[in-house]
């Protein structure tokens, strides 16, 4: 199913929230439209060992520059940060023990992320998060929650991108790239419980941005 601008709509399970399961047109950027293949480094001598990674790492570039794309919010960043984590790929592909390779390659794309974050020294990231802060209350249901099916795709959008980064990161990882639980908790570092509790809070901030947004169809005129 197609959402706006070309993006894939992707099932948001606001049920693990209480709430009605919601199609959002999310965008799925795939890499190759945004920037030019990643050249393989003339140190790659082994013919065997370029062909095994190509397998691993190329089919997964489009889900590696959509995290990084939703998480600088910029498509320039992005493509550095892809860039930068498929060459750290390169460099550790011999300790890569086979399994998940796109978890490996997210994993690889969310630390350079990290690490690029801390030498600008620029981002929000700066202000430390803090999950009761940064939480809402998240309760077992909502009537309001029937705004969010006729959403203004603009504005999801936006309102996606403005949840703070350990949120938008669970978010996309798990209903874009549609990982499970143990996925993210793997790729994030963090406890199972911690990425359900990060999923719940996060739909429920993005619910309250649109409806404190007037996100809904039909109602601009």
């Amino acid at each position: 199913m197609q959402g706006a601008a070309g993006g894939r709509a992707v099932l948001v399970s606001l049920t693990e929230a209480g709430l009605p399961a919601i199609p959002i047109p999310f965008p799925h950027i795939r890499f190759a439209e945004a920037t030019a293949p990643i050249k393989m480094p003339r140190t790659l001598d082994e013919e065997g060992r370029r062909g095994r990674f190509e397998a691993a790492v190329l089919p997964h570039l489009d889900a590696a520059y959509n995290l990084a794309r939703w998480l600088t919010r910029h498509d320039d960043d992005a493509e550095d940060v892809v860039q930068t984590a498929c060459l750290r790929a390169l460099r550790f592909f011999d300790g890569f023990q086979g399994g998940n390779p796109r978890g490996w390659l997210l994993t690889i794309v969310r630390n350079t992320f990290y690490s690029w974050v801390s030498r600008r020294g620029e981002h929000e990231l700066v202000t430390p998060f803090d999950e009761e802060i940064h939480s809402a209350e998240v309760p077992g249901g909502d009537p309001e929650a029937e705004l969010l099916r006729n959403a203004d795709a603009e504005l999801l959008r936006q309102g996606f991108a403005a949840l703070p980064v350990p949120f938008r990161e669970v978010m996309v990882l798990r209903e874009i790239e549609g990982l499970s639980y143990k996925e993210i908790a793997a790729i994030a570092g963090i406890p199972i419980g911690t990425v359900m509790s990060r999923l719940a809070r996060a739909r429920r901030h993005l619910q309250d941005f649109l409806i404190a947004g007037g996100a809904v169809a039909g109602s601009r005129q």
